[in-house]
């Protein structure tokens, strides 16, 4: 059997991705802050784009022209691509019928949505001095007559975490720097000395230390307390009294001095503001009963293309290259004008198909909450479940009992006893905290007793998944709360 290479014509299709394509799948799934901070960019960058809270403001055609020859590319590039459109990631399809038990409203993709005045989002830190400035300041006063000691400090100050704490060993920085571990130590005993009191330290015990040290209150019961922190946390305050020496109420007030204090004096000078969470959804009950959901007007940008100004500058441009980009800046601008109204639809109808099926949460509780997934979504509005993933991701929605992630309202099933309809794992969760909750001081409930109380009520439900929802709530072990109310009524 010869071989030999000859050439061969095959004609086939494929799908590629534009550039447009993939910007507006990036949209979809971003946050509020994310599409702020990107529209503002193109904002910059586009002459053509106008935001339509400001006045409009034309630029100049000088710039337009020479930001054109900036723009220009070397080279044109074939590339074979399939012109999609936004609509074919976001359908524009409108939802099924939700019957006559619920209302639900569409505004907030244009004018009239809603407002935030009744969230009180305007709170906010002002701007304050660093920890490293404070420190870096603090250093330079006193140890301005010794360099050698200066450096050793700032090498200090690089190792500090936004707490304050020191990250690095002293036999760590005394290698890197050449010189002998006594230097370090001494050198850090003064830094420990500096304002706010317990930067610089090593542990939590010694942060505290340092503190109670600087209000002399630091007695030979308060350093045995300190060098058994790990039995304080696990609530042996009965053990703790007899090895410090102290009674019942001796321990409970060097517990009290100790909870004075601050464990994390760096975070003070945190000079980041505080952001609010800002709702995407808003959903509010109807005067005539179900629900009206409605987009946040207060994070949805409003840009306007400005055509008068395009028809206007392209006839006074002669250059091909000047064209090309006032071209090329008019598509941009007419896609993201429509892919963030795309985007707004898909998010509210996906906010709708949410409230429609967890009816029953903003009615009652997080007890009737139900099993969904992206797939039950996806099939509802007649979009891919990859779509309902990224317009769930990084959205939250405001509700009459708080604002929540969409993703909070996808959760898995458990399945029910004797054909029932399944259950939500958050319900199943909720319960179980409940029954936590009230258990009796003289009867702590174990996980099988939990499982049998369960099972009773329609939940079939392993004692190991009881087991891990307590771990992810946080709760301890009937063993655990058994001996921490024995300690509380020993008290």
């Amino acid at each position: 059997m010869a071989l030999s290479a000859k050439l061969q014509l095959r004609q086939t299709q494929s799908l590629v991705i534009t550039p447009q394509l993939m910007q507006a799948i990036r949209l979809l799934q971003m946050s509020g802050l994310e599409l702020e901070r990107f529209v503002a960019s193109e904002l910059e960058q586009n002459p053509l784009l106008e935001s339509s809270e400001g006045e409009p403001a034309a630029p100049d055609e000088a710039e337009v022209a020479a930001s054109a020859t900036e723009a220009a590319a070397p080279e044109d590039v074939a590339v074979a691509e399939v012109d999609a459109d936004p609509a074919d990631v976001f359908p524009e399809d409108v939802p099924p019928s939700l019957g006559q038990a619920s209302t639900y409203s569409s505004r907030g993709v244009g004018p009239g949505g809603g407002s935030l005045d009744g969230f009180g989002i305007d709170q906010s830190l002002p701007a304050t001095e660093s920890l490293e400035a404070l420190l870096a300041r603090t250093i330079d006063a006193v140890f301005s007559n010794a360099p050698a000691d200066r450096a050793i400090a700032l090498a200090f100050l690089a190792e500090l975490d936004e707490a304050g704490y020191l990250t690095a060993t002293t036999e760590a920085i005394a290698s890197r720097l050449g010189i002998p571990p006594a230097d370090v130590e001494r050198v850090l005993e003064r830094c420990q000395a500096l304002a706010p009191t317990g930067t610089f330290a090593r542990s939590l015990a010694e942060c505290l230390e340092l503190q109670l040290a600087e209000r002399s209150l630091l007695t030979p019961a308060m350093q045995t307390l300190l060098a058994n922190l790990d039995r304080l946390a696990a609530g042996d305050r009965a053990g703790l009294a007899a090895l410090c020496g102290v009674g019942r109420d001796g321990i409970d007030a060097l517990v009290a001095t100790l909870r004075a204090l601050d464990p994390k004096p760096g975070l003070a000078f945190s000079h980041d503001p505080v952001r609010t969470l800002v709702p995407d959804v808003f959903v509010r009950s109807a005067p005539t009963g179900g629900w009206i959901v409605e987009l946040n007007d207060e994070v949805l940008p409003r840009l306007l293309v400005n055509r008068t100004y395009y028809a206007k500058i392209v006839t006074r441009v002669s250059g091909e290259t000047e064209k090309k980009y006032l071209a090329d800046c008019l598509q941009k601008a007419s896609w993201l004008e429509k892919s963030l109204d795309q985007r707004a639809r898909t998010v509210l109808k996906v906010a709708t198909e949410i409230v429609r099926r967890q009816e029953g949460f903003l009615k009652d509780g997080v007890a009737y909450l139900k099993p969904l997934n992206l797939r039950m979504v996806a099939d509802a509005l007649g979009i891919h479940e990859s779509t309902v993933s990224r317009a769930a991701a990084n959205k939250t929605i405001a509700t009459p009992r708080g604002i929540f992630e969409f993703r909070y309202f996808f959760t898995g099933s458990i399945a029910a006893t004797s054909g029932r309809e399944a259950h939500s794992a958050e319900a199943v969760k909720h319960r179980i905290r409940k029954l936590i909750l009230e258990e009796p001081a003289n009867a702590v409930l174990s996980d099988d007793a939990i499982v049998a109380i369960l099972s009773r009520e329609g939940i079939d439900i392993a004692r190991r998944t009881v087991a891990k929802y307590r771990e992810i709530m946080r709760i301890g072990s009937s063993v655990e709360r058994r001996r921490e109310r024995r300690l509380k009524e020993a008290s």
